[in-house]
């Protein structure tokens, strides 16, 4: 049973898929555009709001911070102001995180650096998700793993050997794991999707949750994960896909979530227990469209039924053509007009 517990519920083997709206850097810096977007979020069925964590000197050199960064998406004149200009205060957080909850929502953020982490373990996120960006950063990784909550990696630009790497370097702290097939392009294309990863993970990695965080057009292939078994999905989200900003154009507007968040819950529903059964709700189709051994010819009380004497036609009701060479040979225990159905009580067991 590979499960992750949280307060509110239990993701993995078992339980429905946990879904996480992707709000990332797509608040524009803004606190009442987060605010919307968690809301929109928790009613199109959420069941987590993602932002982003970082702590911008930390993760750039000055060389990276100050390297010019003017285009249609740019919210300043270098790398760094563009950065800055989207970070969210500790105290917006805070007031974030107050909010998911009065909405119902998990709040979680993936933290790029040390210190973010610290912040957010001590802000009281259920888990850690750790950005593709530091499936590699083993230290940060390490850093995380010793807060003794659940981590969940996403492992887009990775191959094998990096995401194993990875689980290999938080096994130790013996948290609960769960990990993301990713793809890092925005939007992904189909071909480079690779949704076939989730069985190797889910054979590499018996005790994680194997799920998926996508990033391409449409929302078919996040369904499809469900369907092949991925107990988390992530998707960006966004109040307009027009918007400024270098993921909206990758993200799902609410209604677009929300159809996913449906499509979900049916796809579980519809994939069921794996054993075969007449349901309850066919039986009536069953009796109108099946067939019966039914009498060609009239048969008087004592007769041994031959196959010559039988046919087979609707409707259900009577014994199943299945069975027909039970009854032949067997004798009637009365008279018999042509064209009925033939029931176990006209037969001489």
């Amino acid at each position: 049973m590979s499960t992750i517990t949280l307060k509110s519920k239990t993701i993995g083997t078992g339980n429905p898929a946990y879904i996480i709206a992707e709000i990332g850097i797509n608040h524009q810096g803004d606190v009442s555009i987060a605010k919307r977007l968690i809301h929109e979020a928790a009613s199109s069925g959420a069941d987590a709001v993602k932002f982003q964590k970082r702590s911008i000197e930390r993760i750039l050199t000055t060389e990276g911070l100050e390297m010019p960064y003017e285009n249609r998406n740019s919210f300043g004149k270098t790398y760094g102001e563009h950065k800055r200009a989207l970070e969210l205060s500790e105290d917006d957080y805070h007031e974030l995180f107050a909010f998911a909850q009065e909405e119902g929502v998990d709040f979680i953020a993936s933290g790029w650096d040390e210190e973010s982490i610290d912040f957010l373990d001590a802000l009281g996120v259920p888990f850690f998700k750790m950005a593709s960006a530091d499936l590699t950063n083993i230290p940060l990784l390490v850093h995380t793993a010793e807060k003794e909550k659940p981590m969940v990696l996403s492992t887009g630009m990775a191959d094998m050997e990096m995401v194993s790497t990875a689980v290999e370097a938080i096994m130790p702290f013996n948290v609960e794991l769960g990990v993301l097939q990713c793809t890092s392009t925005y939007p992904s294309i189909f071909e480079e999707i690779n949704l076939e990863v989730l069985n190797t993970y889910k054979t590499s990695f018996p005790d994680a949750v194997v799920g998926y965080s996508g990033h391409e057009l449409g929302i078919a292939i996040t369904e499809a994960a469900v369907a092949l078994g991925a107990k988390i999905v992530e998707r960006h989200f966004t109040l307009d896909r027009t918007m400024k900003g270098g993921d909206h154009a990758a993200s799902l507007e609410p209604g677009g979530f929300g159809k996913l968040v449906r499509d979900i819950r049916h796809i579980e529903a519809a994939i069921g227990i794996g054993t075969k059964q007449l349901q309850d709700s066919e039986a009536p189709v069953f009796k109108k469209l099946a067939k019966s051994v039914v009498s060609l010819i009239d048969i008087a009380e004592g007769t041994v039924l031959s196959r010559e004497m039988l046919t087979t036609k609707g409707p259900g009701s009577g014994i199943s053509p299945a069975r027909m060479d039970e009854i032949i040979g067997k004798s009637v225990k009365h008279n018999i007009a042509a064209d009925v159905v033939m029931n176990d009580e006209d037969i001489v067991w």
